[in-house]
């Protein structure tokens, strides 16, 4: 599973990038989705790469993610009870687990938002304008993507 954050804002960019980061449902920065590993989606990340950073999540960051920014309708947050009570699952630990394994998604829990609207990373961005491997925040994280949603809790 794929976490996706948006770091860049759209102004002067070409339709086609933004048509793929509404299709991403990436409309302001600091929102996030969670994708699952499939061709399709990895074809929509590379075409935005420039403008997302993107990579791996684990099981712990997801529940970590889901516990602190996971939204309900109401704009009320995610609890054990509500995940106990529509769901087969004991709590947000359990479901992350599931949802790293392949063994859920996140429509199975019914009102959780797609998007988690995240805080700007603490201590910042090193810069906007260059990709992970050069030292900046765009593009391919891989595993490091867990330490960036740490920062954004």
């Amino acid at each position: 599973m794929f976490a996706i954050v948006q770091v860049r804002g759209t102004v002067n960019t070409r339709r086609e990038i933004i048509d793929t980061l509404k299709m991403l449902r990436l409309h302001h920065i600091n929102h996030c989705v969670l994708v699952p590993d499939t061709p399709e989606y990895l074809g929509m990340i590379r075409k935005v790469k420039d403008f997302v950073a993107y990579g791996e999540v684990d099981a712990e960051t997801l529940a970590t993610i889901l516990s602190t920014r996971g939204r309900l309708p109401g704009n009320r947050r995610l609890t054990d009870e509500y995940i106990r009570e529509n769901t087969s699952f004991g709590g947000v630990e359990e479901f992350a687990h599931a949802l790293h394994e392949g063994k859920a998604m996140l429509t199975d829990l019914p009102g959780l938002k797609p998007v988690l609207r995240l805080h700007p990373p603490r201590k910042g961005f090193l810069t906007i304008k260059r990709t992970y491997q050069q030292g900046g925040a765009l593009g391919y994280y891989g595993k490091e993507i867990n330490s960036l949603l740490y920062k954004m809790r």
